[in-house]
């Protein structure tokens, strides 16, 4: 696959501050990526800078190919922000209409189809939206455009359990489930999950309570189940906001 982005000793400082420092990254077309850090660890800055938002200190950027020069906005990007900027007199559909002018692959039975799945009111104006139904626009917004570079800063901000769920599934389809199905929540006495979680993928591990918890990444099969049983460990599901949660404190990475 071409590569659709490339960052090439990036570094960005605010004074003597430097928000992104050095960085060297190379992202492939057609793939998701998620930028995983703590507040402040520089993410939102990285992708103003891609985005054409804000200018690098030094470094060069490329999309599909292209340098983006001082002052330029690439081409057939979809850059969804953690606030939007939305007239709040406008309707959903008006809003819509109008991202639909700026990307040449705009698919509308898409945002409509996403509309019910959401269950979107099409005709209520982004003022009477709350902070999640109006994260949802924007969800819309960067699906519904169809662009080679999609760009999402916090997309899941304000969602409820059941939303978020739903736009995880859409924009991940089948990776929901194969993520979930690979990890776990383990519980028990710390001697027994040490023996357990020996030469497993641990994402995350902590005392808890009087006892231990850990969290893996992999398949567990019948006989690694009962095993668990024998060590007196408990294994539940991950939910994927607590996986991606305990992935940035663990700082571990999953192939």
């Amino acid at each position: 696959m071409s590569t659709m982005v490339t960052c090439t000793n990036l570094t960005k400082s605010y004074g003597k501050h430097d928000a992104v420092s050095h960085l060297a990254m190379n992202l492939t077309e057609k793939t998701i990526y998620g930028l995983l850090g703590r507040n402040g660890a520089g993410k939102t800055t990285l992708l103003n800078m891609i985005t054409g938002g804000i200018f690098p200190s030094y470094g060069q950027i490329e999309i599909a190919g292209s340098r983006l020069r001082i002052g330029e906005t690439p081409q057939d990007v979809c850059y969804i922000r953690e606030k939007n900027l939305f007239f709040g007199s406008a309707k959903v559909m008006e809003i819509l209409q109008l991202a639909s002018v700026f990307h040449k692959n705009w698919d509308w039975t898409f945002a409509h189809e996403l509309l019910r799945t959401f269950n979107l009111n099409p005709n209520k104006k982004i003022r009477q939206l709350s902070r999640g139904m109006e994260s949802l626009v924007g969800n819309i917004i960067g699906l519904a455009s169809r662009a080679p570079l999609t760009i999402y800063d916090e997309p899941v901000l304000g969602l409820d359990v059941l939303m978020r769920e739903r736009f995880y599934r859409i924009l991940l389809q089948d990776e929901v489930d194969h993520l979930r199905n690979q990890s776990h929540l383990l519980t028990g006495e710390r001697e027994a999950i040490e023996i357990f979680i020996n030469g497993r993928q641990v994402i995350y591990k902590e005392a808890h309570g009087k006892g231990f918890l850990a969290a893996v990444y992999g398949p567990l099969g019948d006989a690694d189940r009962q095993q668990a049983h024998k060590l007196g460990i408990s294994i539940e599901g991950l939910p994927l906001q607590k996986f991606f949660s305990y992935l940035i404190e663990g700082g571990q990475r999953i192939e």
